[in-house]
């Protein structure tokens, strides 16, 4: 899931397998002491040790900036609706930008005036990006470290959201990358409520050659959940993916019902659900919010995945969200396809709002 630290890990293994190999010795005709050797031994190992961590280092770095570099290419496509808008305001990218037109600017991308209060307190009337970005930046401060190597098994995902936010693309679009990561993936098509939900999770499911367990429309969800928890933990998968059914928060009877699955859930395995995702649409702005707030009081919502980004102008948004909620943002959606969904980087993201609007 996190292609960097799988980057990294694989120029340790390299460096480790360096430290284990022997060197061939250079025969010499000076004759040395047995002290002189062991000295001399041991500042060549030192010598070599250095330039082995300097070399580790360095290829760090190449490989950061190369997965920074990628995410920023992303967020830019994923922006270019947000920035376009936003070059009305400010036709010509300056170094430094005023206070009322980067407050303009904010609150044109749908940023709440909150957020913007705080983001500003204390800036300059002129400000420089360096000032703004650090600023925008730490509104995103509630992501969290998650280590990928140390998951239970199976890891278990539940996924909220209400219907035509792109739940059942963006599970499929989930379960794609955990494949590409050699992952096993076992999906459960807990919306047994939406007419042709569970035709269209099998579908997305033999697309991308994952199985599914399902049951017929109207049937007991949180069953469904059971059984997909149940048949992970029989056959070693190592993620299982539940659909629930997409609801507002007005409609009590399927709330009580997220309520009941997420209870059997942990009938099913200690701890699970592992993590509740909600798919919120990036299109609806600001007006998601309260949707994840009432969610999150229900239940406790562990993250958040905004889907088609790509496709609006209030990109700022993100930064409400993120705010507002104190959860981080995990994943956006940029597109249709499978590969369209990608990691959520604050600094990549920022940068690429900022580069439509300040020059270099």
């Amino acid at each position: 899931m996190f292609s960097f630290f799988k980057k990294k890990k694989k120029i340790e293994e390299v460096v480790e397998e360096i430290k284990v190999e022997e060197t061939p010795g250079i025969e010499e005709e000076t004759i040395v002491t047995t002290q002189d050797k062991d000295l001399s031994s041991d500042i060549n190992e030192n010598t070599q040790d250095k330039e082995i961590v300097e070399d580790v280092h360095v290829n760090e770095l190449i490989v950061e900036n190369e997965v920074e570099e990628e995410k920023k290419g992303f967020f830019a496509r994923a922006l270019a609706k947000t920035v376009e808008n936003l070059n009305t305001i400010i036709p010509i990218k300056k170094e430094k930008i005023s206070f009322e037109d980067i407050e303009e600017i904010l609150i044109e991308a749908d940023m709440e005036y909150e957020i913007i209060e705080k983001a500003m307190d204390g800036l300059e009337p002129m400000i420089a990006r360096k000032d703004l970005r650090h600023r925008l930046v730490m509104l995103f401060e509630h992501a969290p470290y998650v280590d990928m190597n140390n998951l239970p098994k199976p890891f278990v995902q539940l996924i909220i959201g209400v219907n035509g936010a792109g739940k059942t693309t963006t599970i499929a679009k989930l379960a794609s990358r955990l494949k590409k990561e050699n992952k096993t993936v076992l999906l459960g098509a807990g919306d047994t409520f939406r007419a042709a939900a569970i035709e269209q999770l099998s579908t997305w499911a033999a697309k991308i050659d994952v199985p599914i367990i399902k049951t017929k429309q109207g049937h007991d969800a949180s069953a469904v959940a059971y059984d997909s928890i149940s048949s992970g933990i029989a056959k070693d998968f190592d993620h299982v993916i539940i659909d629930t059914a997409g609801r507002l928060q007005t409609q009590t009877n399927l709330s009580n019902e997220l309520k009941k699955i997420v209870k059997v859930c942990a009938k099913a395995m200690p701890n699970a659900p592992h993590q509740k995702l909600m798919i919120l649409d990036g299109t609806q702005g600001n007006s998601a919010i309260a949707q994840a707030k009432a969610f999150h009081e229900m239940v406790g919502i562990d993250g958040i995945i905004v889907t088609k980004l790509d496709g609006t102008a209030k990109g700022g948004a993100l930064f409400s969200i993120s705010n507002r909620l104190e959860l981080p943002i995990f994943f956006v959606g940029i597109g249709e396809k499978a590969e369209d969904l990608i990691e959520f980087s604050p600094s990549s993201f920022v940068d690429s709002l900022l580069d439509g609007i300040y020059s270099k």
